[in-house]
């Protein structure tokens, strides 16, 4: 899709039309999701530092961004994109892989059925989408790059719409892009290969394989290596399960106290549980993300023998793992993340039905406090479902008569303001629903 979050918010909001519109974080710490072509014109793009992006473009539109929105509009252009073929591999909210090798006899060759998803995508919706054709994944994306429109200071140029590059035309293709088009190029990769003398794809295809494990490893270079020459085996893989369920927020004003960071500790457990339980599915490992002041960023995991999607089992071991943190110098970023996943949640019952404890001295859930705990937290769910996912939480985080919760896409491209504790206050508190 073309400029997704902002042609929706486009289609909402006629009259920004032709004006520099961006979504995304306008607070000092906010990141740009998306940016009209207007927008780009002055070098704004996605990814982009909020504060820059005003730089670069003091009259530009900053809209905070509305999730559920976008996977609303989402939904129904996979909807446009199934009706071609049910192979379908979405990657984002905006983009998708899509294999039509079966469709066709009843749709015609890749570029017939590229034009024809742009026509639906158009008349039905009313957005634009870029399409390319390839028999290799990454070619088929590179080539949709090429297909977009470009920014320019009197106006967007439309782009070409649809590329095809054909088998016999890969290395043609390839060979003049920029090596950091490659999949699994980034900052260190590159620098790598720059001693080696790589600059474009070519000069990479053109190197042995061996000079290219050596530079970057086994794996990274077999993998580099083959794409650079046209080879890419994966194929469309229409249903991907997830690998892990996660939270992370940026903070207006770092973290520096235990009773913070454990605040927003259960905050975030409380919202990995409950995409957990929407989901059906738990998970073993429990995963802290810290970034302080300078950047520096750690990480820090745990494995349970049965799986979980209890908020207060998630946010016992985050407390743990954090334990061993000192924020003393300023917690920029803290994330949870629960992976290793699986149908449902198990746990090892006491045989005692009182709660027990070992010969160290901690002590085990019983049975009943376990079943006692899940019936509360299913009880949570359905009043959740009834009344809205502000309507009840831990006591904890009541913040001034009013539950404070984090839910996905809330604030989700850094905070708008600074409230009295210094956490920033999310600019948009929709639940989308997204799969997980």
């Amino acid at each position: 899709m073309d400029a997704f979050f902002v042609s929706v918010e486009l289609l909402d909001h006629p009259e920004l039309r032709g004006r520099p519109v961006v979504v995304g974080g306008s607070g000092p710490r906010g990141v740009v999701a998306a940016a009209s072509y207007e927008a780009r014109a002055y070098g704004v793009f996605s990814a982009m530092a909020g504060a820059r992006a005003r730089r670069l473009c003091p009259e530009a539109i900053f809209l905070p961004g509305r999730y559920a929105r976008y996977q609303e509009v989402s939904e129904q252009v996979m909807a446009i994109f199934a009706s071609f073929t049910p192979l379908v591999e979405p990657i984002s909210l905006d983009e998708a892989f899509l294999d039509v090798t079966g469709s066709r006899r009843l749709h015609g060759d890749g570029q017939t059925i590229g034009r024809a998803i742009r026509t639906r995508v158009a008349d039905d919706l009313h957005l634009t989408c870029s399409v390319g054709v390839a028999s290799v994944k990454f070619v088929a994306k590179l080539a949709s790059e090429q297909a977009k429109p470009k920014a320019s200071p009197t106006g967007p140029r439309p782009g070409r719409g649809v590329v095809e590059v054909a088998d016999d035309d890969l290395a043609n293709f390839l060979h003049p892009l920029p090596v950091q088009v490659l999949w699994g190029v980034g900052p260190a990769t590159l620098r790598r290969l720059e001693r080696l003398g790589v600059a474009t794809v070519g000069d990479l295809a053109r190197l042995p394989l061996d000079a290219v494990r050596s530079s970057v490893g086994d794996a990274a270079g077999r993998h580099l290596h083959a794409l650079a020459n046209g080879h890419d085996e994966r194929d469309v893989v229409p249903d991907r399960r997830a690998k892990s369920v996660g939270h992370e927020e940026t903070y207006a004003v770092d973290l520096v106290e235990p009773a913070a960071v454990d605040r927003e500790a259960l905050r975030l457990s409380d919202a990995v549980a409950s995409r957990l339980r929407k989901g059906g599915v738990a998970g073993r490992t429990v995963t802290v993300k810290v970034r302080f002041g300078d950047f520096s960023t750690i990480t820090r995991s745990a494995t349970s023998p049965t799986s979980t999607d209890s908020p207060s089992e998630i946010v016992g071991t985050a407390r743990m793992l954090l334990a061993e943190v000192d924020p003393s110098a300023g917690i920029r970023l803290l994330g949870i993340s629960v992976s290793g996943l699986d149908g449902g949640s198990a746990h090892q019952l006491a045989f005692d039905l009182d709660a027990t404890s070992d010969q160290a001295g901690s002590s085990s859930a019983s049975a009943v406090d376990v079943l006692d705990r899940a019936a509360a937290e299913r009880a949570v769910d359905e009043i959740r479902e009834r009344f809205g996912d502000d309507a009840i939480g831990p006591a904890a985080l009541l913040d001034d008569g009013e539950l404070r919760l984090r839910r996905r896409a809330s604030a989700p491209w850094g905070p708008a303001a600074v409230d009295q504790a210094g956490v920033g206050h999310d600019e948009q508190a929709t639940d989308p629903g997204h799969a997980l």
